[in-house]
């Protein structure tokens, strides 16, 4: 899965896109054939058969099914935090990363009720990014090679991939990428975060004003937007994405940090996301902006905004629901009606 070299750095990440399996249309009446066979009245269900209906299809299966579901929690730190953007310190990223190892930590917890694998990838967490204030936050190579090693997540062989992040300070980095891919000010695409004040909402602003005029010639392509502005963990959960869609794995994507890395495929071509659905609509309040700058809806709207993969991992629930009710309930035929 790991691209091959080419001339130019982003080219072989290009070139996937247009291996990018469709999905199976017979495949699709099959699985809704099933679906208005059920005890129940047609569409009584709700959500829950266009989720069971989502899963097969993208799984390329006649019958949905999760076994191996994966929470990747993807862990960077930023050059960016330095300014103090969050009101916690950067040595909370290592903290959290051994937290999330020793079973501490929220989304452990909520992997545990819902009986989800956990990964959590270090993204050299020792070595903060480039501040994007004055440099790139990756090389474009770097930023290749990060997305290539996000193609990995998969290896193991998951079934279902949700999404999750952490890294202190990277709510400045998304309203930078949003404000770089879908237009509007700075202000629009800054919020609380991990809980500043007004004064630190205007704080990153003001940097990410300064990141967008630094890198002002260089943001015309989605992914130099995403190695001068991003950051490893947003680059890691972009190959990620690709890589399921080419081996059919569905993905659940988690909140603001996590809509941001795939809006740079969105950007690219808004195909790559057909694969996947948007676990919740966090509280950070330009979330909700983004999915209608991507035309997409959230599944779940639980006033959460901690990242950790926690709303993905909420959302994976109902979906190994909706697909246990597809597979495991009777027929009318099988009642004799």
């Amino acid at each position: 899965m790991i691209p091959t070299s080419s001339a130019l750095p982003f080219d072989d990440i290009l070139a996937l896109l247009d291996k990018m399996p469709e999905p199976d249309e017979e495949l699709r009446a099959k699985v809704r054939e099933r679906e208005a066979s059920l005890t129940k009245p047609a569409g009584s269900l709700g959500k829950l058969e266009e989720l069971a209906e989502w899963v097969a299809v993208w799984q390329n299966r006649e019958k949905p099914q999760i076994l191996r579901p994966l929470v990747g929690v993807f862990a960077c730190q930023h050059g960016i935090a330095k300014h103090g953007v969050s009101a916690f310190p950067n040595e909370l990223n290592q903290l959290m990363v051994d937290n999330f190892s020793q079973g501490g930590a929220a989304i452990n917890q909520l992997c545990t009720a819902y009986d989800l694998g956990l990964k959590v990838f270090d993204l050299a967490i020792e070595h903060p990014t480039g501040d994007i204030t004055v440099e790139p936050a990756m090389s474009e190579k770097d930023c290749v090679a990060t997305m290539a090693y996000g193609m990995e997540a998969i290896a193991g062989g998951t079934d279902l991939l949700c999404l999750g992040e952490m890294g202190i300070g990277n709510t400045t980095i998304s309203a930078a990428l949003f404000t770089a891919l879908f237009g509007g000010s700075a202000e629009d695409w800054c919020g609380r975060g991990s809980g500043v004040d007004d004064k630190g909402i205007q704080l990153k602003v003001d940097l990410v004003n300064k990141a967008l005029e630094t890198h002002k010639d260089h943001l015309d392509k989605p992914l130099e937007v995403l190695a001068r502005l991003g950051g490893r963990e947003f680059a890691a959960m972009a190959g990620a994405v690709l890589a399921a869609r080419i081996n059919n794995v569905p993905v659940i994507v988690d909140g603001f940090n996590t809509t941001a890395a795939v809006a740079v495929l969105h950007k690219l071509d808004p195909r790559t996301l057909d694969h996947c659905i948007f676990s919740h609509c966090s509280a950070e309040g330009a979330h909700r902006r983004a999915l209608d700058a991507m035309g997409k809806t959230a599944l779940l709207d639980l006033g959460m905004r901690l990242g950790e993969g926690t709303g993905a991992a909420m959302a994976a629930g109902v979906v190994k629901a909706a697909c246990q009710a597809h597979n495991g309930m009777a027929t009318f035929a099988d009642i004799g009606l």
